[in-house]
């Protein structure tokens, strides 16, 4: 997959947004994409730009809420296929170590 991105899509309300959060991440599954979501949003990973901005406008759509604020942030490597994972191996081969501070 060539295609990275980092979506982050949240109403803007007070309190827990944890639900509208779950329903924009459901909307992701009737795309061909891979995703994992983190505290901070969701890496989708797709084989073309298109997959993943239809995905991220679903994931919109999907939190009904009179203000939604979405984030989105591509890396498209049109030329190498890599993915995500890859990107954090990298990272860790040049630390030595996993890339988080309890070392697991």
């Amino acid at each position: 997959m060539t295609c990275i991105g980092f979506l982050s899509v949240a109403p803007v309300v007070e309190g827990s947004m944890s639900e509208h959060v779950a329903d924009a991440v459901a909307a992701l599954e009737e795309f061909d994409v891979e995703y994992e979501t983190t505290p901070m949003g969701t890496i989708i990973e797709a084989e073309e730009s298109r997959a993943l901005f239809d995905a991220a406008h679903a994931a919109h759509e999907a939190v009904d809420h009179d203000r939604v604020e979405t984030f989105l942030k591509i890396d498209d490597k049109r030329t190498v296929d890599q993915r995500a994972a890859d990107k954090v191996d990298a990272v860790e081969e040049h630390l030595g170590r996993p890339a988080r501070s309890d070392g697991e």
